[in-house]
């Protein structure tokens, strides 16, 4: 038997011309596209190849559990500033809230997510990525570096910037006194960061610490 197989995720689409929509905007091209008599779309880029199905009854986009994959890249940073720039220049702005929308990103982080119309979920993840995740934070560390480790994992990995914010607030009042200045100074500005994405959300500029 010769290795030589390949794999294509089939996610469900409750949109079909929105969802076409939203990955050419990133640069992929459709390949097929049907809406009768069944659902079925199928999308490729850079030797990615992403189709769509009919959703099961009952389906609920707002939930953004229905389906997803995982792309594997040597370096995930290039991939988001494509994504960003391609989103930037169609609609104005990087949609970071409801549906279409990316993630976001920051310097040393190993992953983005792309949420689309259905609430499907590919997530483009660097292949040095470590593969457990340690939740309250990586053993290796301690103290506030421990706690921030622990936020980066609700922020990253669970989309949960409110759980992380808890997580900051939480360890920088037990941990803050012995933490080094670098320790706090990055526990603050995470604070502020996070802060600032949960008000843009719920539509509040200028957001702060609670």
């Amino acid at each position: 038997m010769q290795a030589n197989e390949t794999t294509v995720p089939m996610m469900p689409c409750v949109a079909v011309e929105e969802t076409a929509e939203f990955f050419q905007v990133l640069g992929f091209r459709v390949t097929y596209k049907q809406t009768k008599p069944y659902v079925y779309l199928s999308l490729e880029w850079s030797g990615l190849e992403l189709h769509f199905r009919k959703p099961p009854k009952g389906l609920d986009p707002a939930e953004e559990n229905s389906g997803g994959c995982l792309v594997w890249v040597d370096a995930v940073a290039p991939y988001h500033d494509a994504f960003t720039r391609a989103l930037r220049a169609a609609y104005g702005k990087v949609p970071l809230t409801g549906r279409p929308r990316i993630t976001r990103f920051r310097p040393g982080a190993s992953r983005f997510t792309l949420i689309d119309p259905s609430g499907n979920q590919i997530a483009f993840v660097q292949r040095d990525e470590p593969k457990e995740l340690e939740y309250g934070g990586s053993r290796q560390l301690r103290g506030l570096a421990r706690v921030l480790d622990n936020a980066r994992i609700y922020r990253d990995f669970k989309h949960d910037d409110r759980a992380a914010l808890r997580i900051v607030e939480v360890g920088l009042r037990k941990h803050g006194a012995t933490a080094t200045d670098f320790e706090r100074a990055l526990a603050l500005a995470t604070l502020v960061d996070l802060a600032n994405v949960i008000d843009e959300r719920a539509g509040i500029k200028g957001g702060s610490p609670s």
